[in-house]
């Protein structure tokens, strides 16, 4: 029960189902995508090209299609950042270099394959950044047509699923689901997460395999449990009562998870304080454990970028808030030297 990353586990266990992503792609591809691409082939892969340090704020899965009846690839990056990152066009590109670095390597091929970025972004801020690697490099656009070919540039698909609409969300119930608790999950508050509990048991009764239906119940309470801790006892027993109304089969799994959480709480303190109601401990927990964790991250980071660090600087560093602590770690491929980084500790 113990989840470091609900949303990576949340995103992995629903998107690894082939007729999930096989029912998001032909909802929301471009037609002028799915025009070339044989969904029949569409086939997972077990491989993930995200640094472990970079695990808190993305996730990914690659997927074997073929496009243009040639072995191609449709890469999902998922960023579960509250903002988004500037620097999201290298890094795919880097995460779409190793790919083809192990094509090459383990099937000594000197032809690459295709393969088709997907972002999907689901943070409390507007994308506002263009979907373009060209955008990262200085001067690109003022360059003349003739000049920018000699340039690698390449756009991605963007999914900014926090501002979609009901009516935008398309698909099957599953898909459904997921992208209304993953638009709001991070964006509405209480009442609006009881809401799109109550609208996804809706879509879930249109499922004929009854078991299967309670299955992803299970899947996606455990994803908002771990996910919303200010989430309080009077709360869950809302929910509770609600769904017996509108999805009864639903009503025992949320008790039983419940009472999972609160037993194997007793332990964490954080998952016994939600049950309780402490809401403040709660929110005190999560932000010195989110602070450690992106502390760590930080420190990992800028040691790999630039050897050891002075230990005045780390001392610094272990002294600033959450926020600016994810601001360094956001802009990690742009820093040139320290000093850079250093700005943020004389602010």
């Amino acid at each position: 029960m113990k989840i470091q990353n609900p949303h990576d586990k949340f995103f992995k266990e629903t998107f690894s189902k082939v007729s999930v992503a096989r029912d998001f792609l032909s909802n929301y591809l471009p037609q002028s995508i799915m025009n070339v691409i044989d969904m029949d082939t569409l086939e997972p892969q077990k491989d993930s090209f995200i640094n472990k340090e970079l695990t808190e704020y993305f996730s990914d899965m690659l997927f074997k299609v073929d496009i243009n009846k040639n072995e191609g690839y449709l890469y999902f990056l998922f960023e579960h950042k509250s903002y988004p990152s500037k620097s999201i066009s290298f890094q795919l590109l880097n995460y779409m270099i190793e790919i083809w670095k192990a094509k090459v390597e383990n099937e000594s091929s000197n032809e690459l394959p295709v393969i088709i970025p997907l972002v999907i972004y689901h943070g409390k801020k507007n994308w506002n950044i263009k979907t373009t690697l060209g955008e990262m490099i200085n001067g690109y656009e003022s360059l003349p047509k003739d000049v920018q070919k000699y340039i690698p540039n390449y756009e991605y698909l963007l999914y900014d699923i926090s501002r979609y609409t009901d009516e935008e969300i398309r698909g099957e119930a599953i898909n459904r689901i997921a992208i209304t608790i993953l638009r709001d999950v991070q964006t509405k508050d209480i009442k609006g997460i009881i809401e799109s509990i109550l609208r996804a048991a809706e879509y879930l009764r249109q499922i004929e395999d009854k078991s299967s239906g309670i299955e992803y119940f299970e899947t996606l309470m455990r994803y908002i449990f771990s996910a919303r801790a200010d989430l309080t006892k009077k709360n869950i027993n809302e929910i509770i009562n609600k769904i017996e109304n509108t999805y009864p089969e639903g009503s025992e799994a949320i008790m039983t998870l419940a009472e999972k959480f609160r037993e194997e709480g007793k332990e964490e303190g954080i998952i016994k304080g939600m049950m309780e109601g402490i809401e403040r401990g709660i929110e005190r927990g999560i932000e010195r454990g989110r602070k450690e964790e992106r502390l760590n991250t930080t420190t990992k980071l800028l040691t790999k970028k630039f050897g050891v660090l002075p230990e005045e600087l780390k001392i610094a560093i272990s002294k600033l808030d959450l926020v600016t602590l994810e601001v360094i770690v956001d802009g990690i491929f742009e820093y040139q030297s320290l000093e850079e980084v250093k700005r943020y500790i004389q602010q």
